[in-house]
């Protein structure tokens, strides 16, 4: 077997066998085929594209390329939770708890930022002594004794995954629905869970920008898990603002506390107890998602999700006293407002420009080895539909990067579309894909 075949085949729009995937694969994995070549074959996806089988091939072909976590010695079933990406996306930090105090285990490994999108891990690290490195021995003892662990990804997931992600993100065949379908669905696979709950995000802050888009990469997605025998349900959901209000680290924590007392951000919550319903149904502790939602609904209520939280904080080190006194989290030396240019109605926002102008204020990574700072991010006054009067309240900048105030506030202010008319009421869940 030749990767010029490989290539040649795919060129011409020819399907290509497990076997051949496997062979790629397991060759670029040991560093015996080149970049050149891959590259080649990449960019022959990407025009040609990949029948369902093939994507689910080459996903078990970069599941198989590392360890698989083994869950089996936690009772129950395990269902895992993936966003596709977006500003202000602290769900995780509201859904994890909520769900485990609802007797699913929880045992989930997320990622850090990179660019306008936020990671789940970095947020979590700005909770004080807070460690995401865990072993996976201890990773698997805790969701046993507390049911619940969120920790960082490790090397040994996936590598093949890792290696052609930074060779797409150099050859512009990133935005290929079968490479992001695989590469997504092979982590959440390897690491472990029985079942998958898909957030796929669309808009203006999201990879995908289409609500068609996303329903394809849903699609793609859910299709994959049914040929490898994993349950997945996809949600298609709007990123065309930022969830909530908090954008950045330390700043999104306090808002999921907020969201976990039974208040917080309608968004938020909405978000939450819909994506939520959907994982008790998976995990098999609900019979449907109303009921599910009501479920959910009183364990916010009663502070049984805060609890969950706080024993999760407890566990992994960190200070549990944040839960009572969020003062304790990081916190900005300097504080800015973005005054509205003009009067009028709210009708669009920008999430990618706030999600950069939250990054270039420290709270993100314009590459993978930056630094970022947890007290870093900006508090949104208004959102889509508020009526603003001239010179008011659009948001607040939190920064220690003085000098990069004034350049930042006006990138804000850009992001904002006002009009004299009132917009229609956004829209956040779109469709449902099982």
């Amino acid at each position: 077997m030749q990767m010029y075949d490989l290539i040649y085949k795919k060129r011409n729009g020819r399907e290509l066998t497990r076997e051949e995937i496997n062979y790629f694969i397991q060759g670029y994995t040991a560093g015996t085929i080149p970049d050149y070549q891959v590259s080649a074959l990449l960019m022959a996806i990407y025009f040609k594209g990949m029948t369902g089988r093939e994507t689910a091939d080459l996903t078990m072909a970069m599941v198989n390329s590392g360890e698989v976590i083994n869950l089996e010695q936690i009772p129950g079933i395990k269902v895992d939770k993936h966003s596709t990406g977006g500003v202000g996306d602290k769900t995780t930090l509201v859904l994890a708890p909520l769900v485990a105090s609802a007797g699913v285990p929880v045992a989930k490994m997320s990622g850090r930022g990179l660019g306008h999108t936020g990671g789940t891990i970095d947020k979590l690290e700005s909770i004080p002594g807070f460690n995401v490195n865990l072993q996976p021995e201890d990773f698997i003892r805790q969701v046993k004794d507390i049911g619940i662990a969120l920790m960082a990804q490790t090397g040994i997931i996936t590598p093949a995954d890792k290696k052609l992600y930074a060779l797409r993100d150099v050859t512009a065949t990133v935005d290929s629905i079968p490479l992001i379908a695989s590469s997504v669905t092979s982590k959440k696979i390897a690491s472990g869970a029985d079942a998958i709950l898909l957030d796929v995000k669309c808009g203006s802050g999201a990879f995908m920008k289409t609500r068609q888009d996303a329903a394809s990469l849903a699609q793609a997605m859910v299709a994959i898990g049914k040929l490898v025998n994993r349950r997945m349900v996809a949600v298609v959901t709007e990123m065309g603002q930022p969830l909530g209000r908090a954008v950045g680290n330390a700043l999104e924590v306090k808002e999921a506390l907020t969201t976990l007392v039974g208040e917080g951000p309608g968004d938020l919550r909405e978000l939450c107890l819909t994506l939520g319903s959907h994982m008790l149904v998976l995990g098999g502790v609900s019979r449907d998602t109303a009921g599910a939602r009501a479920r959910l609904k009183d364990l916010l209520n009663q502070g049984k999700a805060l609890q969950k939280f706080k024993q999760l904080i407890e566990a992994q080190g960190g200070n549990a006293s944040v839960i009572d006194s969020p003062e304790k989290l990081p916190a900005a030396r300097y504080q800015s407002s973005v005054a509205a240019p003009e009067g009028g109605y709210v009708a669009d926002i920008d999430t990618m420009q706030v999600g950069r102008a939250a990054m270039l204020l420290g709270a993100g990574r314009a590459s993978k080895d930056d630094l970022i700072d947890h007290a870093a991010g900006l508090v949104l006054t208004k959102k889509t539909g508020d009526f603003v009067k001239k010179g008011e309240e659009l948001a607040v900048l939190h920064t220690n990067r003085k000098d990069a105030l004034d350049a930042i506030t006006k990138l804000t202010a850009s992001a904002f579309t006002i009009t004299v008319n009132s917009p229609e009421k956004a829209q956040l869940i779109w469709e449902t894909i099982e």
